[in-house]
């Protein structure tokens, strides 16, 4: 994964546990999902300003490998890059912390979608532009 300058934290909570006490795991993917929406309004593009009557931004994958075990009241803090800014779709990639050691990472594709059509569109070049330009400064 690319370096990360963004990160956010969030507290497992009980319920996002399971009945091992581990958390659940599309917890870890709902983790990822807000530090995906905080990342983009950090940039400038929060999901309001991309969705529109006639674009949205559906997820056509996601993947997580867990590395450790996460446990409820455990502060995860997450780092964001961006892996890929094509020109319908971009991937941002994920690194999870719990006590500095990494306990998950994944990746989530994101593709810009034509409402009516049901097809991808391209991305603003506004938006793509930006991706591409922390994608290169993150680059390791």
């Amino acid at each position: 994964m690319p370096q990360a300058l963004f990160s956010w934290q969030t507290r497992v909570r009980f319920s996002d546990t399971d009945a091992s006490g581990r958390i659940h795991y599309t917890a870890m993917l709902r983790f990822f999902e807000a530090a995906e929406t905080e990342f983009l309004r950090s940039l400038g593009f929060p999901y309001g300003s991309l969705e529109s009557e006639t674009a949205s931004y559906p997820r056509v994958h996601v993947e997580c490998t867990y590395k450790s075990a996460v446990r409820d009241d455990d502060l995860v803090n997450i780092a964001v890059a961006v892996e890929r800014a094509g020109k319908t779709s971009f991937t941002l990639g994920f690194s999870a912390r719990v006590r500095a050691e990494i306990a998950a990472y994944g990746r989530i594709t994101i593709v810009c979608m034509d409402r009516k059509s049901q097809r991808s569109q391209p991305l603003s070049e506004e938006f793509s532009r930006c991706l591409r330009d922390y994608a290169a400064r993150t680059a390791a």
